[in-house]
């Protein structure tokens, strides 16, 4: 069985980050490991007013040496990992044990907050983690604070981010569309410093989508694990997405999360039998 790492943050919402990532795994049928580098929670109080917590580096640290002892990673995704030092400390760790396929989710904000990163730990991703990236997943926010250029309004800009986010490091760079571009179709634009693919699906109207960034991403490790092509596995992942956004549930009154089984169609399994 394949062995998948997720260095990321904490939801207890059970939508994103580290949560949504072994939902992820569990789906594609690898086993799953992770690291919690940060944990973010949510006050219903204060409406919905999200707060990251980082995790302390030598913690972070002493998790990958549990998470990597034994047989090699066949892959490993980082997603929130809260400021600069545990950045560097998952790029260390990844160098260190030479891991074949790094996907970069580079989440720079949470999902329905202003919340973003110090300017510190942007330069962090982009020193430390972006050249070890086999695949790079910015949304068109963090695309266009990664490439510089703020704004992303079309295609054409994305292609220019795409490639200035490769000539940063990145072997292959997946810019998200997602919801933000206009028009009916959900557009996510790949560049692996030969050549475009655009891959596109019905734009779904809905809220309930928390979550879907960081499945994406894991969907693309699982996929690379398991031996799929780059991009044949990029191109199951949006599928894998579509689907869990398409049967998104509502959690609360402030949020709905992605369905990960909804691909398998997992709540049809161990029904019991009358």
């Amino acid at each position: 069985m394949k062995k998948v790492l997720t260095i990321a943050g904490s939801d207890s919402t059970g939508g994103a980050g580290i949560e949504a990532d072994l939902k992820t795994f569990q789906e594609y049928g690898v086993f799953g490991f992770a690291s919690i580098a940060s944990i973010v929670t949510m006050d219903p109080s204060m409406g919905w007013t999200h707060e990251v917590t980082a995790m302390d580096t030598s913690l972070v640290e002493k998790q990958l040496i549990s998470a990597f002892t034994g047989e090699p990673m066949d892959a490993v995704k980082t997603g929130m990992l809260g400021n600069e030092a545990n950045i560097a400390q998952a790029a260390k760790m990844i160098q260190q044990q030479q891991v074949k396929q790094v996907v970069i989710d580079p989440v720079i904000a949470c999902k329905g907050t202003a919340h973003i990163l110090q300017p510190k730990s942007v330069d962090a991703l982009i020193e430390y983690l972006l050249p070890l990236a086999d695949v790079v997943t910015p949304n068109l926010i963090e695309a266009g604070i990664l490439s510089g250029m703020g704004d992303l309004k079309d295609l054409v800009a994305m292609k220019e981010a795409a490639k200035r986010i490769y000539h940063l490091g990145a072997k292959c760079v997946v810019v998200k569309g997602g919801h933000r571009l206009p028009g009916a179709q959900a557009i996510d634009l790949v560049y692996d410093g030969h050549s475009f693919t655009t891959l596109e699906s019905r734009r779904i109207d809905t809220d309930f989508n928390h979550g879907a960034g960081c499945t994406f991403s894991a969907a693309i490790t699982a996929g690379l694990a398991k031996g799929l092509p780059l991009l044949e596995s990029i191109r199951l992942a949006k599928d894998f997405v579509v689907a869990a956004i398409r049967q998104g549930v509502l959690i609360n009154p402030y949020v709905g999360h992605v369905w990960h089984g909804a691909y398998n169609h997992a709540e049809e399994r161990m029904i019991p039998h009358e």
